[in-house]
C-alpha cells in the first residue's frame, strides 16, 4: 500500500515531507492539495516526493495518485506561534526546520469539519509556561473502546491540566464511522460494532503556549501477535508508541565488533560467541554491535559499500546468524546498527555517480559541486543520499527487510539526519512484522517530535552531559536536572531513553574523571530512568576509546562492582521503568556537598532512596528516616540512625530501601 502514513501535525510554515510507501521507482505518482484553507495558496509540485509548506492555519487534504489508487493524507497546521519547543533538521542536507510537531483537529478522512478538540468544562484558557505533554490510554469498556487522555501542563508553567484542550485525529488508512464517535470530556468513546478492523487515533494536548508530542492509540479486531493492553468482544487495545517492555528494563551493551576480542585469533564473531557466558553473568541484556556491513574498511564500519552484505573482514552471513542465534539461546536480544543516511564514497553507486553525470546513480546522492557530495561536519569518506529519489528510498528499505527479520531491534545511526516520513516507514513495518521490536535513535540533542511514531528509545545525550560536567567538578545534582529535562522540553511521560557516560564516539569516563567518578557514574546509568548502556571495556576500566580490549588486564573489582549494580537494576522493582523519581531532603554531613546527590526511585509498592558520591573520599550523608540502612548493591550495612533520620556512609554509591509512601509526602 502506498499510502504515504500517518496525519501529520505542524505549525504554519513547516515543511511536511511526502512520500509514497513501498514505492515501485518505476511507477508513476503525483500529488495534489485536494482541500485546504479558504486563505491558503499553499501548492504541490509534480514529483514524487513533495515538500509542503502549509502557510494557514487549517486542515489541509493532500491526495496521493498511485498505482494501487488515491490516498488522502490530513496535514493539521497550527497557528506559527504556537510551535513545540525546538527545531529539527529535516533530514536534506543544508536545510533546516522540517516538522516539529504539532496539533491535529477534525476527522482525518471524514469529510467533516467539526474538530474534536476537547477541554473540561473547568478551562479558562488563562496560564503559561511552554510545551505540554499527552499520553493517551486505551480501554475497552462494555461494548465501547474508550480512549482517554492524561495531560500535563508545562512544569515551569502556571497552566493546569484542566487549562488544556485535546484534539483527536482519525488516521486516514483507517474507515472509521465518525457520526459514531462520541466525546465524553476529553475521552472519545467508539462503539466496538462500529469499529473498523483497524482503528488508528491520534491526538495533541493544546495550551496557550504549545502544544504536545502527539501521541497514538489503536484497536484491531484481532489480538494474534499483538502484545494486548485491554481486550474485549475481539477487539485489542494497544499504544503503538510506546518501547517495547522488554527494552525498557534492559541492560545494553555497545561493542565496537573489530577490537572485541582484544588479542585473540578468535574471529569477531566468534569472540562474541565465547563471551557470552561472561555478559549473562555481567547482566546483559541486550548486545549492541557496531556495524557489520560491508564497508570501506574504516575499524568503525559506519562507511558502508554493501548494505545487503555482512563486511568480509568480520565473516560471511552464515558467521552472523550462528552469532545472532547462539546469543538468542542464551536470550540476549540483539540490536543492528542501521546506517541510512549516507554511503561510502567508495560505494560502488558513488563512484559511478561521480565519474559520470550521466550514470543511473547520479540522483541518488546529494551534490555540492559537480564531484563533491553533500555530507555533514565536512566528513570526507561519506555521501549523503538524495531521499527525494524513490530509489534510494527502495534500496534502503529492502535493507531493512533483510536485517529486521534477523535482529530484535535497530539502533538507528544519525537518525536527525534521515527525513522523518522514512523513519516512520521503517517504524510501522518493522512494527505490523513484530510488535515487540525496537527502534532506538541516536540524535544528539534528543528530539521530543522523534517520540511520535518514529523511534521507542532515545538517547540521553543530556545526562550523558551532565555525567560529564559532574565529573569534571560541576555539581552532582545536575543529574536530576538532566532528568526533569525530559519533561520541561516536551517529552511526553511515555518516552523511553538510553542512559550512558561513554561509548565508541567518546572517550572513557575514568580516563577523564578517573576511578572514584566512573563508580558513581555507573550508579548514575543503573539508577536513574533509563535504559543503562555499558560500552564494552567500561565495566573492567578499559582506557582506550576504540583499542583492543584488555582482557588480561580487567580491573576485577570494578567489574564485580558493575555486575552488582546490574543485579539491583534487575532485582529491585524500584529501580525499574515503572518507578517514579523523587527528589528528597538530604544532609551531606562529611564530604563536599557539591559532589554529592541523593534522590528515591518508587512504585506504588517499593521504594529506594540512592546516594550518588563523585568525591575520591567516603561521604556521610543524613536521609529520610524512612529509609534503611543497607546497601542493596553491595549487601553491607552503611550506617546507623542519628537525629531521627537514617545516616550512612557511601564511597561511590548506595541504594537503600525505603518507606516510599512516606517518601512521596
Amino acid at each position: 500500500m502506498h499510502h504515504p502514513g500517518p496525519p501529520r501535525f505542524v505549525s504554519t510554515g513547516d515543511e511536511v515531507e511526502l512520500a509514497p510507501r513501498d514505492p515501485d521507482p518505476t511507477a508513476d505518482y503525483s500529488w495534489h492539495v485536494a482541500r485546504a484553507p479558504v486563505q491558503s495558496t499553499a501548492t504541490l509540485g509534480d514529483d514524487p516526493v513533495e515538500h509542503f509548506v502549509p502557510d494557514t492555519p487549517g486542515r489541509y487534504t493532500v491526495r496521493l495518485t498511485a498505482p494501487d489508487g488515491k490516498h488522502d493524507l490530513t496535514v493539521r497546521a497550527f497557528p506559527g506561534g504556537l510551535e513545540s519547543s525546538g527545531s529539527h533538521t529535516s533530514g536534506r542536507s543544508g536545510r533546516s526546520g522540517g516538522e516539529r510537531g504539532g496539533v491535529s483537529g477534525g476527522q482525518s478522512g471524514s469529510g467533516g469539519d467539526d474538530e474534536y478538540t476537547l477541554a473540561d468544562d473547568s478551562s479558562d484558557g488563562g496560564g503559561g509556561g511552554g510545551r505540554p505533554r499527552l499520553t493517551l490510554r486505551p480501554a475497552i469498556e462494555g461494548d465501547e473502546a474508550v480512549v482517554r487522555a492524561d495531560r500535563s501542563p508545562h512544569p515551569e508553567g502556571s497552566e493546569a491540566a484542566a487549562d488544556l484542550a485535546v484534539e483527536y485525529l482519525f488516521d486516514d488508512r483507517d474507515d472509521i464511522d465518525a457520526d459514531a464517535v462520541t466525546r465524553d470530556g476529553t475521552a472519545l468513546r467508539i462503539p466496538l460494532d462500529a469499529l473498523p478492523e483497524r482503528a488508528r487515533i491520534h491526538a495533541v494536548a493544546v495550551g496557550d503556549h504549545g502544544y504536545s508530542v502527539p501521541d497514538a492509540v489503536e484497536f484491531t479486531r484481532t489480538a494474534d501477535g499483538v502484545e494486548t493492553v485491554a481486550s474485549g468482544a475481539g477487539v485489542a487495545a494497544t499504544r503503538p508508541y510506546d518501547a517495547p517492555e522488554w527494552a525498557e528494563d534492559a541492560v545494553i551493551y555497545e561493542i565496537y565488533v573489530r577490537t572485541f576480542a582484544g588479542d585473540s585469533d578468535d574471529s569477531p564473531f566468534d569472540a562474541i560467541v565465547d563471551r557470552l557466558d561472561y555478559l549473562d553473568s555481567l547482566g546483559v541484556d541486550v548486545l549492541w554491535l557496531t556495524p557489520v556491513l560491508q564497508n570501506d574498511h574504516a575499524p568503525h564500519g559506519y562507511n558502508i559499500t554493501d548494505f545487503f552484505a555482512i563486511a568480509s573482514d568480520l565473516g560471511t552471513r552464515a558467521d552472523y546468524e550462528r552469532f545472532v542465534e547462539a546469543a538468542h539461546d542464551r536470550g540476549f536480544k540483539i540490536l543492528f546498527d542501521l546506517v541510512c543516511n549516507h554511503s561510502a564514497r567508495t560505494h560502488p553507486y558513488f563512484e559511478a555517480a561521480r565519474d559520470d553525470p550521466d550514470s543511473e546513480y547520479r540522483d541518488w546522492y546529494e551534490w555540492r559541486t559537480d564531484t563533491e557530495p553533500e555530507t555533514y561536519f565536512e566528513w570526507e569518506h561519506i555521501a549523503n543520499f538524495n531521499f527525494d529519489h524513490l530509489p534510494v528510498r527502495r534500496h534502503l528499505l529492502d535493507a531493512v527487510a533483510q536485517w529486521a527479520d534477523l535482529v530484535d531491534g535497530f539502533r538507528c545511526d544519525m537518525a536527525w539526519a534521515v527525513p522523518n516520513s522514512f523513519w516512520r516507514e521503517i517504524h510501522d513495518y518493522c512494527k505490523d512484522r513484530d510488535s515487540e521490536f525496537l527502534l532506538l535513535d541516536e540524535t544528539i540533542p534528543y528530539i521530543p517530535d522523534f517520540q511520535a511514531g518514529l523511534f521507542d528509545m532515545h538517547f540521553d545525550s543530556t545526562t550523558y552531559a551532565a555525567l560529564r560536567q559532574v565529573g569534571g567538578g560541576g555539581d552532582a545534582e545536575a543529574v536530576l536536572g538532566a532528568i526533569e529535562g525530559r519533561a520541561e522540553i516536551g517529552f511526553p511521560e511515555h518516552a523511553s531513553f538510553m542512559l550512558y557516560a561513554e561509548n565508541h564516539d567518546e572517550t572513557r569516563y575514568v580516563v577523564d574523571y578517573g576511578r572514584d567518578a566512573a563508580e558513581a557514574a555507573a550508579g548514575a546509568l543503573f539508577t536513574l530512568p533509563g535504559a543503562p548502556l555499558l560500552y564494552a571495556g567500561q565495566e573492567f576500566g578499559q582506557r582506550g576509546r576504540r583499542d583492543d580490549l584488555a582482557w588480561d588486564h580487567a580491573d576485577e573489582a570494578l567489574q564485580s562492582f558493575v555486575s552488582d549494580l546490574a543485579a539491583a537494576r534487575h532485582d529491585q522493582p524500584a529501580l525499574s521503568a515503572d518507578a517514579d523519581l523523587l527528589r528528597i531532603p538530604y544532609e551531606v554531613r562529611d564530604g563536599p556537598s557539591d559532589r554529592v546527590v541523593a534522590y528515591a526511585r518508587a512504585t506504588a509498592e517499593d521504594a529506594a532512596v540512592v546516594v550518588l558520591n563523585f568525591s575520591s573520599e567516603p561521604t556521610t550523608v543524613e536521609l529520610p528516616a524512612v529509609t534503611a540502612n543497607t546497601d542493596l548493591v553491595s549487601g553491607e550495612h552503611r550506617g546507623g540512625a542519628g537525629d531521627g533520620n537514617a545516616t550512612v556512609t557511601v564511597d561511590s554509591v548506595g541504594v537503600f530501601p525505603a518507606a516510599g509512601s512516606d517518601l512521596r509526602q
